[in-house]
C-alpha cells in the first residue's frame, strides 16, 4: 500500500485513478493558471518563527466557525461534480468531514443531491447556492436546504460568468460531456472508477435533473444551465436570498475591500476571501494575498473565512495568522476522494491536522486561539 505523508501524495495517487477530463476539471485554472498557482506559490514564501523550550503539552486547535464548534479551523469547500471524482463523492465527503468535526459544503452542482447527503449524514452540513436566473428555482432550493436541515448557506457571487477553463474545452467536458478520443481511451484505463460508477444511480445533477420543469436528464440539463447563471447577481439579491433563508449566511468570492465593507452591510455571518480556486479571473490577486487588507478593513465587523491554494496545516496556519477564522479546502480534500473514496478525505483530513498541530507546537503555541501574526517572520508575510 502507498504510504500517504502529504496531500501531493494523495494528488498522484488520484491523478492515476481519477479518468483524466475529472482530474482536470478540478485541478485546473483559467486561462494562464497564474492566479491558481498564486494561490499556492504565495503561501510557501510565508516563514514561520520557530520558538524553543516552550511547554507544548495540552494542544489543542479546537475552535468555532460562524459559532459551529470544529475540531480544526478547517471546512470542505463545495466543489462542483465531486460525485464524478469518485462514486457517490459528496456522501462519502460529508461523512468524513463529519466523522473528522469538520464542515461540510455541498455544491448546488453536486452529483448526489441535498436529500442524499442529508439521508446519509447525522449532523448538519452547509450547502453553497449559485443564484440562477429563475427566482423560484433558487428560492426552491433554499427551502430543500432548510428541510435537509442545513447549518448554514454559502452564497457564491463571483461565478455570475463562467471562466474559461483550456483543459475542459480539450477534454470535452460539458454538459452533457462530449469526451474527445483521448479522453475516452483514458477513460477505458480506470477499471476502479468505472466499477465504483456502474454501482452507483447518482450520475447527474442531483440537486437539479427531477427538479426543474423539463429537466430530467443530462441533455435537457445543458441547455437549462447555459442560461441560468445569472450575470445581473447584485446586492439586492443578496438581501432577498438572506431574507428568505433567515440562518447563517456566509458569501464566497470577496477579495476587494469594497466589496467586504458591502459584505458587512449585508448582514452576512462570514466571508470568505476567495478566487475560485483561480478558475475565473486569471491574473486576480491570491487569496492569500488578498485576505491581510480585508481583516484590516472589516474583520471587527464580520468573521472572515478564505479559500484558495491550501495544500497543508502549515497553510492553514499561516492564514489563521494573517486573522483568517477558517479554511477551505477543496482540492486537498478531492485528491483525497479520488485516491481513495472516505478514507482518502480522512487521511487528506488527518495530514492536515497533524500538520497544523506539529507546526503550531513548534511556533510556541498550544492553542490555536493564541494565533496570531507574531508567529510570522516579519517581511515575509503580505500585509495589509
Amino acid at each position: 500500500m502507498t504510504v500517504i505523508t502529504n496531500i501531493e501524495d494523495l494528488r498522484v495517487l488520484a491523478q492515476k485513478r481519477v479518468p483524466r477530463m475529472f482530474y482536470d476539471y478540478a485541478d485546473s485554472g483559467s486561462w494562464t493558471e497564474g492566479t491558481y498557482r498564486a494561490n499556492s506559490e504565495e503561501f510557501q514564501r510565508i516563514k514561520l518563527r520557530q520558538r524553543v523550550a516552550v511547554n507544548m503539552e495540552g494542544r489543542s486547535t479546537a475552535t468555532t466557525m460562524v459559532g459551529v464548534p470544529v475540531s480544526m479551523p478547517v471546512a470542505l469547500a463545495p466543489v462542483g461534480s465531486t460525485g464524478m471524482q469518485h462514486a457517490d463523492g459528496e456522501i462519502l465527503a460529508a461523512r468524513a468531514a463529519e466523522k473528522f468535526g469538520v464542515p461540510f459544503t455541498l455544491s448546488t452542482m453536486s452529483i448526489c443531491s441535498l436529500e442524499d447527503v442529508a439521508a446519509n449524514t447525522t449532523k448538519p452540513f452547509w450547502f453553497q447556492l449559485y443564484v440562477m436566473r429563475d427566482r423560484a428555482f433558487s428560492q426552491r432550493l433554499i427551502e430543500r436546504a432548510k428541510a435537509a436541515k442545513c447549518g448554514a448557506l454559502v452564497l457564491t457571487l463571483d461565478l455570475q460568468i463562467l471562466g474559461q477553463r483550456h483543459k475542459d474545452l480539450k477534454n470535452g467536458l460539458s454538459v452533457p460531456p462530449k469526451p474527445t478520443f483521448a479522453a475516452l481511451a483514458n477513460l477505458a484505463t480506470k477499471p476502479r472508477w468505472i466499477l465504483g460508477m456502474a454501482g452507483t444511480k447518482r450520475r447527474q445533477f442531483g440537486n437539479i435533473v427531477g427538479h426543474v420543469e423539463g429537466v430530467n436528464d443530462m441533455s435537457s440539463l445543458s441547455e437549462w444551465t447555459a442560461q441560468q447563471f445569472d450575470p445581473t447577481l447584485n446586492w439586492g439579491d443578496v438581501e432577498w436570498i438572506k431574507k428568505h433563508w433567515g440562518g447563517k449566511l456566509i458569501l464566497k468570492g470577496i477579495q476587494d475591500v469594497e466589496d467586504a465593507k458591502l459584505a458587512v452591510a449585508s448582514g452576512a455571518d462570514a466571508l470568505i476571501v476567495s478566487n475560485h480556486g483561480g478558475r475565473q479571473l486569471d491574473g486576480a490577486q491570491s487569496s492569500i494575498g488578498a485576505l491581510p487588507a480585508i481583516v484590516d478593513a472589516v474583520g471587527s465587523q464580520i468573521e472572515v473565512h478564505m479559500d484558495g491554494g491550501v495544500r497543508s496545516g502549515q497553510d492553514v496556519l499561516k492564514a489563521r495568522a494573517l486573522g483568517a477564522r477558517g479554511c477551505y479546502i477543496g482540492r486537498a480534500f478531492i485528491y483525497g476522494l479520488g485516491a481513495m473514496g472516505e478514507a482518502g478525505v480522512t487521511k487528506a483530513l488527518e495530514v492536515i491536522h497533524k500538520e497544523l498541530d506539529l507546526t503550531m507546537a513548534f511556533c510556541g503555541r498550544t492553542q490555536i486561539e493564541q494565533v496570531d501574526k507574531s508567529i510570522l517572520l516579519p517581511g515575509t508575510f503580505p500585509t495589509a
